[in-house]
């Protein structure tokens, strides 16, 4: 048998590193930021054109780069940064692979321009999948530019898997945010098809993370810090009133470097534990500073994932070091040693309901009455409506006082009484009654039928806002006085692209800044008190993975919509809610599942309930 083990040409070798290095646009914008970070620039320009599919620049005032370095740049395992296997745990800069450059120019049409100060001329190359196409002198500033043109124009298998220009955008925006965020000193532009999207002057940390998530965000911050020989800390949390039910404004940086860590988010929600509204998040941006020796970024190729050397002790002082900001700020409750423990509520108790008294009353009870008087009137006649008979002799008749015919029972005043026989109630169909608040329990020929109340009115308003979207007729509830509210501009982004949708579920909005809209109508299920929550659902939903799962924006914003409005385990519903649920459930062209893929309803046969009984 012949030998079957061969090297990999050189472009075959660089196009799978480029699998691990570059998995979308997202992938180069952030490998070509950080490179201009290390170059120490401090004004860099990011250009993209249709989501990064057509066009990434990024241009620097950094250093630049001689002939030699330029052509160096581009060749596989080829770094300024590292000289031995020592220096990967000692590292302070941010790309150091070797392999980012080379990779991308392997799959793409890839120029750069370069010119360090101390020369008069700069250096053009360009690269067209991995092949040298030309090296030439050029008149450029000082710095560097880099443009990435048709990303996997030579894997088409690759382009073909990549997310609409919506979605390939945003995953670009919060590369942008990460290392924004990160860096405060430099001065950012971002321009996308010819716009500008953000104008980011050198400034704190604070006012850059005000400039980005918009003016609201400066009311919602609440500072920490701490400094032990473990580890320093500083950022922001975002108090806990303001928690979205998305993931969306959570940063953690490790040595000014963006990592993903769920142990350290633990850490963060065990801080705010009875402080969060039921499936909602706290937002953060923390900036932890530790020993580059104690920690390991090489685990992952994109350098999100990181190891530390004693994590447990770094989760006990990230949650105290949030307490404590908590509580200094009056957001979290202080210590109180003279109080009685024993009046407190465990956070386990707060979602469990609590049981109506039950009240006593006696109706023949006269406060202006006295035992003489009841002497004098004597016996009490009952079923007598006269005054007289009000009255009643109580001596000699103690066996009386365990009669409680005369009691009744004061409970929860709700609209319609779930047992009460009412008349007329064939008319309005089979009775139903709600168990625990969350279940609505009607009967079938075949058994019993249980169904969620939440998710038979998702599943209801769910295709109605479909419809409505779909036909575009709907009705919009115009408001006496407009509402003003401001986003970030990237939720104003969001916003223009989803206009036609909101208008069509009866919205009624204008912009009027780049940062704020106006809403004079509101579709008829919303209450105006809510729009604000309501909107940044529509928006958080919009902007998240779902989209990139095959649905449609109709659906992505109908789903939104109904996930917010729907009726909610805990609420009460009257005797012809129920029927009217139940009733639209079964007028649904989908009646089994919620928009969420959960399960509705369930039946028990005769058969099962009699099988109990054995």
């Amino acid at each position: 048998m012949g030998d079957i083990i061969q090297l990999l040409p050189d472009n075959v070798a660089n196009q799978i590193a480029a699998g691990e290095v570059v998995q979308r646009p997202a992938s180069v914008v952030k490998e070509l930021l950080e490179n201009a970070i290390d170059a120490e620039a401090t004004i860099i320009k990011l250009i993209v054109k249709e989501g990064g599919k057509t066009l990434i620049q990024v241009v620097d005032n950094g250093r630049g780069m001689s002939v030699t370095d330029a052509r160096m740049s581009l060749e596989r395992h080829a770094t300024s940064k590292i000289t031995s296997a020592d220096d990967l745990f000692h590292l302070n800069t941010k790309g150091f692979r070797g392999e980012a450059l080379a990779s991308i120019a392997a799959i793409a049409h890839l120029e750069m321009q370069t010119r360090q100060e101390i020369d008069e001329v700069g250096t053009m190359i360009r690269i067209e999948g991995g092949d040298l196409i030309t090296q030439e002198v050029v008149v450029t500033p000082k710095g560097t530019s880099i443009a990435v043109k048709n990303l996997f124009f030579n894997i088409p298998a690759r382009r073909k898997f990549l997310k609409s220009t919506q979605v390939e955008h945003r995953h670009i925006v919060d590369e942008f945010h990460r290392v924004a965020i990160a860096h405060p000193s430099i001065q950012f532009y971002f321009y996308s098809n010819g716009s500008e999207l953000f104008n980011l002057p050198a400034v704190n940390l604070k006012k850059r993370i005000v400039r980005i998530f918009g003016q609201k965000t400066n009311e919602k911050l609440v500072p920490i810090k701490e400094e032990t020989q473990l580890v320093v800390i500083d950022g922001f949390v975002i108090k806990p009133e303001y928690a979205k039910k998305s993931r969306g404004e959570q940063f953690f940086f490790v040595n000014n470097r963006f990592v993903k860590s769920p142990y350290l988010h633990h850490a963060v929600n065990s801080a705010f534990e009875g402080l969060l509204k039921p499936d909602t998040y706290p937002g953060y941006f923390i900036f932890l500073e530790v020993d580059p020796e104690s920690i390991d970024i090489n685990i992952h190729p994109t350098k999100t994932e990181i190891k530390f050397d004693d994590e447990h002790s770094l989760y006990a002082i990230l949650k105290s070091c949030i307490k404590h900001s908590l509580g200094q700020f009056n957001i979290r409750p202080v210590l109180d040693f003279n109080k009685d423990p024993n009046l407190d509520t465990s956070y386990a108790s707060t979602q469990q309901f609590g049981i109506p008294p039950m009240v006593s009353v006696d109706r023949t009870f006269n406060p202006f009455s006295t035992s003489e008087d009841k002497k004098k009137l004597g016996g009490f006649k009952k079923h007598t409506g006269q005054w007289e008979g009000m009255f009643l002799d109580l001596e000699g008749k103690e066996e009386e006082k365990d009669d409680f015919s005369s009691f009744t029972v004061e409970s929860e005043l709700i609209s319609g009484s779930i047992f009460t026989e009412r008349e007329g109630i064939d008319r309005i169909g089979v009775p139903t009654f709600q168990l625990k608040r969350k279940y609505l329990v009607s009967t079938i020929k075949s058994g019993m039928l249980i169904i969620d109340q939440g998710r038979a009115h998702q599943r209801i308003l769910y295709e109605k806002f479909l419809s409505s979207i779909t036909i575009r007729k709907t009705i919009s509830q115009q408001l006496l006085f407009p509402i003003s509210l401001e986003f970030s501009k990237s939720e104003i982004t969001a916003i223009r692209e989803i206009k036609e949708s909101l208008i069509a579920l009866g919205f009624a909005l204008e912009f009027i800044s780049d940062t704020r809209i106006e809403i004079s109508g509101i579709p008829p299920l919303v209450k105006e008190s809510e729009l604000p929550t309501i909107l940044d659902e529509l928006i958080s939903d919009y902007q998240s993975e779902i989209k990139s799962e095959g649905y449609t924006e109709s659906e992505i914003l109908s789903k939104a919509l109904c996930k917010s409005l729907a009726v909610k385990t805990g609420d009460i519903l009257d005797l012809e809610s129920q029927q009217a649920l139940v009733n639209s459930l079964f007028g649904c062209k989908e009646s089994k599942i919620s928009p969420f893929n959960k399960l509705i309803y369930i039946t028990i046969t005769d058969l099962e309930i009699e099988n109990k009984f054995l």
